[in-house]
């Protein structure tokens, strides 16, 4: 038995690994293997799960869909012949007898229908909450984007044809709602869970200065340079506004990306009069405190009461613990305002969109003087994103699925 998993981005990748290592702890584990469409693939190096096929990363960071720019730019970079150098290798994957896991959005679910194997598909770039919540659809602003309503889900026909195609063993949303829609058209939908709320367990190894009880704020600027300092440069804004605004010290977390240079990061600081202590990673402005971490990840979520974010799947995980962010729109190309603006709607009262930072600590003052939103928040959090446990669910699943086991 043979496993080749298709993603589509570094989030993505991230969410495919934690199924893939359920899959290898199983007693019957397939060999696995991945493709990485966009970038390199580290994640899956990084774990001992062999690419195949050529990877590059591209200067877009994926985000082609977003710009059409970007994709100009992919296009002089290489993206024809990488896309056709990926097709000859998934088709000869299924020749050899493999089958395909995608995870993703229409682009892996399309390589895996092409390869001509068995084939399932996790579903992470979208949702039924983007068009509607549980009491109906949700206004839009502009008859082009009212049309989406008229599909009758926010996938689309072709992807449904995708999913609905003999080969096609399984389909796994991202939430009950999404899955509850597809069911219409008689798809192979299991409703396990998000796997983006795997993995996010505190390690307890996250050192706090003494600092009594202050509220604590998550920083999440994204993970992909050069955008990420341009998003750390607008959310530090915010943090002014909340300085300006507390008559009590603050507890900020920067939840930074490994593989980001921290330097760009910590000069921005400085220049905004943050003192760096002796070790380097804690900062100090009056009373109040600045980490800057990129070892604990899940240890700053769990800590933390609220963020200010600029991020993707962070956002997404943060409030699935149940609690709020505070997002700004930004010059892309993936924190743009269409992004943030669509963020809002996929997470609902959970994401709160501030269109200047100026305006953060207002915000924030009026949501913690609100119990009542904020227990809409905590309750919204675990319905939109689930609980942990998907990556085992969807594993054992897969098996079933395409290997009858």
């Amino acid at each position: 038995m043979k496993l080749l998993c298709i993603s589509n981005g570094h989030g993505e990748d991230a969410i495919a690994l934690r199924i893939l290592q359920q899959l290898r702890a199983l007693p019957h584990a397939p060999e696995l293997a991945a493709m990485s469409l966009v970038g390199e693939g580290s994640a899956y190096t990084h774990a001992n799960i062999p690419l195949i096929g050529p990877a590059k990363r591209l200067p877009s960071g994926g985000f082609i869909y977003m710009d059409g720019r970007q994709l100009a730019r992919d296009l002089q970079g290489g993206l024809v012949a990488l896309t056709l150098a990926q097709l000859r290798t998934v088709k000869a994957w299924a020749q050899e007898g493999g089958a395909v896991l995608a995870v993703g959005d229409i682009v892996p679910l399309l390589f895996a229908w092409y390869g001509g194997a068995p084939y399932a598909f996790v579903g992470t770039a979208k949702s039924e909450y983007y068009l509607r919540d549980e009491a109906g659809v949700l206004p839009r602003p502009t008859w082009f984007d009212r049309l989406e309503n008229l599909w009758g889900s926010v996938y689309l026909p072709w992807e449904r044809w995708l999913m609905e195609h003999p080969r096609c063993r399984a389909v796994y949303p991202r939430d009950r709602l999404t899955a509850d829609t597809l069911r219409r058209w008689d798809l192979p939908v299991f409703d396990l869970g998000n796997p983006m709320m795997d993995g996010l367990e505190p390690t307890g190894d996250l050192e706090l200065p003494p600092h009594g009880n202050p509220l604590t704020l998550l920083l999440l600027p994204g993970s992909r340079p050069p955008e990420v300092y341009t998003n750390w440069q607008i959310i530090l804004e915010g943090v002014e506004s909340l300085l300006a605004r507390s008559p009590a010290p603050l507890m900020f977390l920067g939840a930074i990306a490994p593989s980001l240079d921290p330097d760009p990061l910590h000069h921005a600081l400085t220049e905004r009069g943050w003192q760096r202590r002796a070790n380097g990673r804690y900062f100090q402005r009056s009373q109040s405190t600045l980490l800057l971490d990129q070892a604990h990840f899940g240890d700053c979520l769990h800590r933390a009461d609220v963020a200010l974010a600029m991020a993707g799947t962070a956002t997404e995980q943060f409030v699935g613990l149940g609690k709020p962010a505070f997002i700004y729109p930004g010059p892309g190309p993936q924190f743009t305002p269409a992004f943030a603006e669509a963020q809002t709607r996929l997470l609902g009262p959970s994401a709160i969109l501030v269109k200047h930072p100026h305006h953060t600590a207002d915000a924030v003052d009026r949501l913690m003087h609100d119990p009542d939103r904020l227990q809409l928040i905590a309750d919204n959090g675990d319905r939109r994103m689930g609980q942990p446990g998907a990556a085992a669910r969807i594993a054992d699943s897969v098996m079933t699925q395409l290997y009858n086991i």
